[in-house]
């Protein structure tokens, strides 16, 4: 090999080095990608401060506190009606753009509700809704629906403020799960749907298959438009069922027809919310009987609504 090629092949090498290194520092230059938030990270630490309790990220984008009134007494025609059967308040936030929205229900004694409303009046924040779910539960119990929106902590601190009016329990460690006595499997055959254990209580959310709206935005499920269903054991096979069927105007006589054929009780019928669309009613029930008879009459009410289908 003559000098000349060995020349050439020199600043070959040295040109090939000279971009590597360049390649290389500019890599380093670039600015790091940023890392998806985990759950643990997703940005609502300073809303669990204000509302005094942790919430937990719903699959559906929301953010949703349980606040159950376990230091409420309440029993309906021999029944004790456990905390997260019938007397489980919740709200729930999203975040919209800049600003937040809130959604709840809060349970609450008649001695409760005037204080609460005027705190929640005070501080900017819709009451939707005043009613009973339950029919014969002694002490009377009350629910008041809430809607609010703005920025998160402050809505936050605000609901925190309303609920230091009332009894409800501060967070605290959730119990483990108890035996049922009945078969889930058959509960769930009979439904159509599948439900899960939550602290001796069985439960079960029925989403509608079609979309509700509010201001031309979706309502997450987890703010309160999917049908509930609670089974709370009595023993021996039985279970007290009660909930709340999410219709439009057309599917609430079939449904009644459907309870009442199977021995539910029908125990109200209203609204939750002012804005949405199409306008819904909710409908509460109460029955104590065989559990897998209760769903299958649950079922037959379900056939008569636009309810999406268990996957």
């Amino acid at each position: 090999m003559n000098d000349e090629r060995k020349e050439q092949m020199k600043q070959t090498i040295i040109i090939a080095l000279l971009m590597a290194t360049a390649m290389v520092q500019a890599a380093a230059q670039q600015p790091a990608k940023k890392k998806t938030a985990s759950p643990a990270s997703s940005g609502w630490q300073a809303v669990d401060k204000a509302m005094g309790r942790a919430g937990q990220d719903q699959p559906d984008g929301t953010h949703k506190y349980a606040m159950p009134r376990s230091d409420l007494n309440v029993s309906v025609e021999g029944v004790q009606v456990k905390a997260g059967f019938a007397l489980g308040a919740w709200v729930a936030f999203r975040r919209m753009g800049r600003q937040a929205e809130a959604m709840g229900d809060l349970v609450l004694t008649q001695d409760e509700v005037g204080p609460v409303m005027q705190k929640l009046i005070d501080s900017g924040v819709a009451i939707t809704a005043l009613h009973n779910h339950l029919m014969h539960e002694s002490p009377r119990v009350m629910y008041m629906h809430i809607h609010g929106r703005g920025d998160a902590v402050k809505l936050a601190q605000a609901i925190h403020d309303a609920l230091a009016a009332t009894g409800t329990p501060a967070a605290a460690p959730a119990a483990g799960n108890e035996e049922l006595g009945f078969d889930t499997k058959q509960v769930d055959a009979a439904l159509g749907h599948s439900g899960t254990n939550n602290h001796g209580i069985y439960q079960v959310g029925v989403p509608r298959a079609g979309k509700i709206t509010e201001g031309g935005m979706i309502i997450p499920n987890s703010m309160g438009v999917a049908t509930g269903l609670n089974f709370q054991p009595t023993g021996g096979g039985k279970a007290a069922v009660t909930g709340d069927f999410v219709l439009i105007a057309k599917e609430v006589n079939p449904v009644i027809k459907a309870l009442r054929a199977g021995g539910i009780e029908v125990t109200a019928v209203h609204s939750h919310m002012l804005d949405e669309q199409p306008r819904l009613f909710f409908m509460h029930f109460w029955g104590n009987d065989d559990a897998v008879k209760l769903a299958k009459t649950l079922r037959a009410a379900l056939d008569q609504t636009n309810s999406a289908k268990a996957k």
